[in-house]
């Protein structure tokens, strides 16, 4: 088992940036593909970026390509989000999520086994 623990949201204007980490604890991290989603109120969850087990491989949703970064360091268990330009409508709580199945990443939420509890992200306008 791994266990997820999400932090750095907040409150920031339009055209701010963020950055959020994920920090990881139990099994081994590098053995986990990880996932960045999103629930804003009234929505769905939905998938934002994802990131291989080595971190060589990244992925994202079409809505957020070219203002997300998906990063992660396994020699200190974390992955990252780093987010620019961000907009009212990024208005969300963030989850990080990890499985060990996945051979490189997933875009479904039941692709990820494990879950933190969100981050909250509010972009005023």
């Amino acid at each position: 088992q791994v266990q997820l623990v999400e932090s750095g949201g907040g409150l920031v204007q339009a055209g701010g940036s963020l950055r959020l980490s994920c920090a990881a604890s139990g099994r081994a991290f590098s053995s986990y593909a990880m996932g960045w989603f999103r629930q804003a109120p009234g929505k769905e969850r939905e998938f934002i970026a994802a990131i291989s087990r080595s971190g060589g491989s990244t992925h994202y949703a079409n809505s957020v390509k070219g203002r997300l970064s998906i990063s992660r360091d396994n020699a200190k268990n974390t992955v990252y989000l780093l987010m620019s330009s961000l907009k009212p409508e990024d208005t969300a709580v963030y989850y990080c999520a990890a499985d060990s199945d996945l051979l490189l990443y997933g875009r479904g939420v039941d692709e990820y086994d494990y879950w933190g509890q969100g981050t909250q992200v509010t972009v005023s306008s």
